[in-house]
């Protein structure tokens, strides 16, 4: 850094991250905040800058890291196109509760209010899908504001900031230098003695209660302590939608996921517990049925919730127990308890019979399937997408961390994976396609010791192939699996169900994935059996360099739990609310 001059707005900017303990930074380059840029090639031994290839994928990568880390993701773009292109990113981080922070170049303060070049008032566009917006218009004030972004975004819910960066503020030096902040750190709030108390009077007058795992702002030991008292009580474990991870799924007191495709017995258990009790999960439209499984305002059963956000809860559901908490903390305090003597004994029938369901909803089971779709992948030879997950759950090593964007192909992953290990499902609660590739690099990037194996569709790569490039530039042994029925599926799906046999709009025309990828420099194979797909994953995870597996499934085979054929077969002759309710288990 220079010396004999006053720091700039955009160094005490790049020195507040690195008081933060910031490592990675994502970004676009963009002219409207070369001045950071600038100021981070004096950091570049100890923040690593990743250049990514499109605004949107950078802001996934950022907000996979964060969710590897637990620690705000960081992400810089330029102004309005870039911003625009990044809100994918910030969408997820707020349905996700994640913290990230996206830094925007800005137009100078002296053009503003003119529609000047790519001018655009952030405040506005962001507001719905941030937890906090802000414009840094004095330099002086440039540690203060990140120190605040860093302390809202960890904080409650967790959840994105957003901070416009003004091209006049960044170049402006300023005298006196201000103080750079110490690093934030997510402040902890533990329950009350008193709803401690309560939640164990509830437990021991409950008959079939029913916890269910979610939400954001777990780490490691908080895991660990609830795991530990779980499993002390006896009591069966659900997770929220592509929150997994956060109980052992081999554990006999696992009962299985709420999200999409879910086994109706769990739905049906959901809605005939006594005592249910929600720890950091929101329970929204996904994981809760399009809000079918729980009353709203009132529940029928009684309601225990834990959320570190006041504002939370009460929010959709009454609950009899409210437990303003964080999860650490909750997790902390429940793993000393003495509990009752013979509370794991009087609710093992109960756990055995949940259990049992989840155990046959979750065993894959293949079956012949005649295609109705024959042209689309002509006469290839395709795979059997349960044959696969038959050969995966059992084969892939334990810690393996598995992204994935949104489409059918995640339906087999979500039912017949079991996640071991905390920290080894990173994945988009808001749906969001092409997540999987970004986040893969981004989550190896945050845990470079562990095996990273990226899911994607046809069509959900496609979103994002082109950062491929980006992870050969960086020589990441990342694994990307590509499913390819040549349509986008869900849609299809959808489509099938109220407009049968009227295939329009969702057919897709696919590159020669294989070739895709080594233009890139990747390594990449077709694979045609589930047994040599897991041998080249296996091999994939100690190369040099990205590898792409493509794999051709039959497009008949819409989900785990039916097909083309059986969709169009369901909803002869029946109005489409009885055709819905019919192929909720297909869902994807």
């Amino acid at each position: 850094m220079e010396t004999n001059s006053a720091p700039t707005g955009a160094t005490l900017l790049i020195d507040a991250l690195a008081a933060q303990g910031v490592d990675t930074i994502f970004c676009v380059p963009g002219e409207s905040y070369l001045a950071a840029v600038n100021a981070l090639y004096d950091h570049r031994d100890d923040i690593q800058l990743v250049v990514c290839r499109h605004e949107g994928s950078a802001t996934f990568m950022a907000e996979a890291h964060a969710k590897a880390t637990g620690r705000p993701g960081v992400c810089f773009v330029t102004r309005a196109p870039g911003a625009t292109q990044a809100s994918i990113g910030l969408h997820t981080a707020h349905q996700d509760s994640t913290p990230l922070i996206l830094f925007i170049g800005q137009v100078s303060r002296d053009f503003m209010e003119r529609e000047a070049f790519q001018e655009v008032d952030y405040r506005r566009m962001f507001e719905p899908v941030t937890k906090w917006v802000a414009q840094i218009d004095d330099p002086a004030r440039v540690p203060e504001m990140v120190s605040r972004a860093f302390h809202v975004a960890l904080s409650g819910r967790r959840g994105p900031v957003v901070l416009a960066l003004p091209e006049d503020v960044l170049s402006a030096q300023v005298s006196p230098t201000p103080r750079i902040a110490k690093a934030a750190s997510a402040p902890e709030v533990a329950p009350s003695a008193s709803d401690v108390a309560r939640l164990l009077a509830l437990l021991e007058h409950a008959e079939r209660p029913l916890v269910i795992l979610g939400g954001s702002g777990w780490n490691q030991t908080a895991v660990d302590e609830m795991g530990s008292f779980l499993r002390a009580a006896g009591l069966p474990v659900a997770c929220s939608f592509r929150r997994q991870d956060l109980f052992d799924n081999l554990d006999s007191q696992y009962v299985g996921v709420l999200g999409l495709g879910t086994d109706p017995a769990l739905h049906k258990a959901v809605k005939g517990s006594d005592l249910l009790i929600l720890m950091g999960a929101r329970m929204g439209e996904v994981p809760s049925a399009g809000y079918t499984l729980i009353d709203s305002p009132q529940p029928s059963q009684v309601l225990v919730h834990a959320m570190p956000c006041a504002q939370e809860l009460g929010r959709v559901y009454r609950p009899d127990l409210a437990m303003l908490t964080t999860m650490p903390a909750l997790a902390h305090e429940l793993a000393t308890l003495k509990l009752a003597p013979d509370l794991k004994r009087r609710l093992q029938p109960w756990v055995q019979s949940l259990h049992e369901d989840y155990e046959r909803f979750s065993t894959p089971t293949m079956r012949p399937i005649a295609s109705v779709d024959s042209r689309t992948l002509g006469e290839v030879k395709t795979v059997d997408m349960s044959a696969i997950w038959t050969v995966l759950r059992d084969q892939l090593p334990a810690d393996v961390v598995i992204t994935n964007g949104a489409g059918n192909y995640t339906a087999w992953a979500h039912r017949h994976h079991r996640y071991k290990c905390f920290g080894s499902q990173i994945a988009p609660t808001s749906g969001a396609m092409g997540y999987g590739l970004p986040a893969a690099i981004g989550a190896k990037l945050a845990r470079p010791v562990r095996p990273v194996l990226c899911l994607a569709g046809d069509g959900c790569f496609m979103m994002s192939s082109h950062e491929l490039a980006t992870a050969v530039k960086l020589k990441l042994p990342i694994v990307i699996v590509v499913f390819d029925n040549q349509m986008y599926g869900t849609i299809r799906m959808h489509q099938e169900k109220w407009f049968p046999e009227r295939v329009y709009g969702t057919d897709l025309d696919n590159p020669d994935f294989v070739a895709l990828a080594r233009a890139f420099g990747a390594h990449a194979q077709l694979v045609e059996s589930a047994e040599k797909l897991i041998e080249a994953i296996l091999i994939g995870f100690k190369a040099n360099r990205p590898t792409l597996l493509h794999v051709r499934t039959d497009p008949e085979q819409i989900s785990p739990s039916g097909s083309i054929t059986s969709i169009r077969q369901s909803t002869i002759g029946k109005t489409p609310k009885s055709a819905e309710v019919d192929l909720q288990d297909t869902q994807a």
